[in-house]
């Protein structure tokens, strides 16, 4: 059943349907413009009746604009009883932090056992209905090898308060990451990379664009002169390790999320991921600067070591600043501890 909403257009509305909709569409009625515009087009925007068809079509104050939102899908995502370390939750919105191992959103070669899974199962019923289908709000993502935190919107207000913090790009977001080499902001062949420059405190910031890579459709890769999607990862050294140092716990602020984005840009500055089969390459860890255990440690951890471990963002219904942490997971504590074990510069 269509749900009726009923909005009359306030003073000196701006000229075209759309505009004015969404400028006085109440704000808990959670209708982007993307879906007002969807709308329209499906004919569910009458004024007296008559069918508002066009997005630029004029109103005048005073107008009386019925909306027949329709009631949410059920997703055929099925609900799954998978465990979920829930670090926050609220009518509004639920912060998770996601095993390494677990796929976000169902695929075609996995279609069963996701957070999305889960999600549907926790819930209970209390989902985000943006689209048109109702699914939990999932507003950004993690790669299935990576372990953190990630926000999930429950209510329609919230997937769009979210979602416009991500696309500002306001939303705080820092992972860890055990990379080969130790990222030096007076290295010539660093700072000559094309897109990395030191910003102060030894900041290392990485711009590019990124797109799929031109042959391997599995892969994102780095481009520039305007190709790809603009991204930006900032990189700091928090220690190093071996004699001489030969690996870092390096922090990575995103001030964008792209696919693979921390990924990508490491191994563009030649400090590729311990783990990471796509990105890393096939370096062995230094036996003389590391020693056998540290070595063996390194050569036997099978995922990408990266971990979000910061999430901050405003509440997108009360305003309140949230900020969330989620320690390292065991795989990661324990390679960092044989490589502490040789001692850390």
């Amino acid at each position: 059943m269509d749900t009726p909403l009923r909005i009359v257009i306030g003073e000196a509305p701006p000229p075209r349907l759309d505009k004015a909709l969404a400028r006085d569409v109440p704000e808990a009625a959670a209708l982007s413009r993307t879906r007002l515009a969807k709308l329209i087009a499906e004919g569910a925007v009458t004024r007296g009746g008559e069918v508002l068809s066009d997005p630029k079509g004029k109103v005048a104050e005073g107008d009386e604009i019925v909306i027949a939102v329709p009631q949410a899908e059920e997703s055929h995502i099925g609900p799954e009883d998978i465990p979920l370390e829930i670090v926050w939750e609220d009518a509004d919105l639920v912060v998770v932090n996601k095993p390494a191992g677990m796929v976000v959103h169902p695929a075609p070669g996995t279609p069963t056992g996701t957070l999305v899974n889960a999600l549907l199962h926790h819930f209970g019923g209390a989902l985000s209905g943006v689209g048109g289908v109702a699914r939990p709000g999932i507003v950004h993502r993690i790669d299935k090898d990576t372990s953190g935190l990630l926000v999930v919107a429950k209510s329609d207000r919230a997937h769009h308060g979210l979602a416009a913090q991500f696309e500002a790009h306001s939303a705080e977001r820092a992972y860890l990451a055990v990379v080969y080499g130790v990222p030096d902001a007076g290295d010539p062949r660093l700072v000559g990379t094309r897109g990395v420059s030191v910003e102060p405190g030894g900041v290392i910031r990485i711009q590019s664009g990124l797109a799929r890579h031109r042959t391997d459709r599995q892969r994102q890769a780095v481009y520039f002169d305007g190709q790809g999607r603009h991204a930006v990862t900032r990189a700091r050294v928090l220690e190093s390790f071996g004699t001489p140092p030969a690996m870092a716990l390096v922090e990575c602020r995103l001030e964008t999320g792209r696919t693979h984005q921390i990924r990508v840009h490491m191994a563009h500055a030649g400090h590729g991921l311990v783990g990471d089969p796509v990105y890393g390459g096939r370096r062995k860890p230094p036996l003389k600067a590391l020693g056998p255990q540290a070595t063996e440690a390194v050569s036997g951890f099978t995922r990408q070591a990266l971990h979000a471990a910061e999430l901050g963002f405003a509440h997108p219904v009360t305003g309140a600043h949230l900020r969330f942490e989620a320690p390292l997971p065991e795989d990661m504590a324990a390679l960092l501890g044989a490589l502490r074990d040789i001692g850390a510069s």
